[in-house]
């Protein structure tokens, strides 16, 4: 069965401020710059929304989306399905099928197999990436959204296996190119180590994201004021399925629609017509 993507239409009704005629101004834009691929109508919706509707913003944007997915293509190009299914098994990414009463989506991830040895950073960086692009070309975009990250079972063992560019790179993509208005980075569980992943992120966030990180320590509920319980899986407390049910469902809504991947790996950017080039 051909992918099927979410309809335009309902994006306007949405975000009622995003307008048409803004999504057909940037879309005439886009098909006069050589060097960037071809975008549906619901993309172009994509990065105007993200961009509070600012059109030079959203210019911007796109072009450092697929500029960055050139840079580190390790990241940016699907995994293959067996790969994949490795990747899922040893990490749990998912967009929470219940989002906060802001309207944010939840992001979670967190280990379900601390064995060091089966940890490959660049392939979790890769499997965020492709539940988040899946996810929006599906069901549209949220008002914003929250990444959760649980750090239970991480060690300086599984710190020292991560690749330091494949995150850079992933970081730029977050701050420049993601087509996501992002409102909060929570840290539960959080260990000594958290504040030397931070110290050794800080470089590469600007101030911006990195005052949105707040960490919660294993006996807190502070999360609570940002996260809802109710949202999050039963092993939290939650209202919402297991955690294995909940990655076992996304992962079958990835193996099934793998087509979209191969076409959206296809949406690449030609830096020989790029009448400026980029530094």
């Amino acid at each position: 069965m051909p992918f099927k993507f979410i309809e335009a239409e309902k994006l306007y009704e949405i975000d009622p401020e995003l307008r048409k005629q803004d999504v057909q101004m940037l879309h005439q834009w886009l098909n006069e710059q050589p060097y960037l691929p071809k975008l549906m109508e619901i993309q172009v919706a994509f990065f105007l929304h993200s961009c509070y509707n600012d059109i030079e913003h959203a210019k911007i944007t796109i072009d450092h989306y697929f500029t960055i997915r050139n840079l580190c293509p390790e990241v940016y190009t699907a995994l293959t399905p067996d790969v994949l299914k490795t990747t899922a098994s040893v990490g749990f990414v998912n967009i929470l099928p219940k989002t906060t009463p802001e309207g944010y989506a939840i992001l979670m991830t967190k280990l379900l197999d601390e064995t060091v040895s089966n940890f490959y950073s660049v392939n979790h960086l890769s499997l965020v990436n492709m539940v988040c692009t899946l996810s929006v070309h599906q069901k549209g975009f949220a008002n914003g959204a929250i990444a959760v990250f649980d750090m239970q079972g991480f060690s300086f063992r599984h710190l020292f296996k991560t690749n330091i560019s494949a995150l850079r790179h992933s970081l730029r993509h977050i701050q420049k190119g993601a087509p996501v208005r992002i409102k909060g980075i929570h840290v539960m569980n959080a260990i000594p180590l958290t504040d030397k992943i931070i110290a050794l992120l800080k470089p590469f966030l600007n101030s911006e994201l990195y005052n949105m990180i707040h960490c919660h320590s294993s006996n807190s509920d502070t999360l609570y004021k940002y996260v809802p319980k109710a949202c999050l899986p039963e092993e939290y407390g939650g209202e919402l399925p297991s955690i294995k049910i909940l990655n076992e469902d996304s992962l079958q809504n990835m193996l099934d629609n793998y087509e979209f991947y191969e076409w959206h790996d296809g949406q690449k950017i030609d830096e020989s017509k790029r009448a400026v080039k980029h530094k």
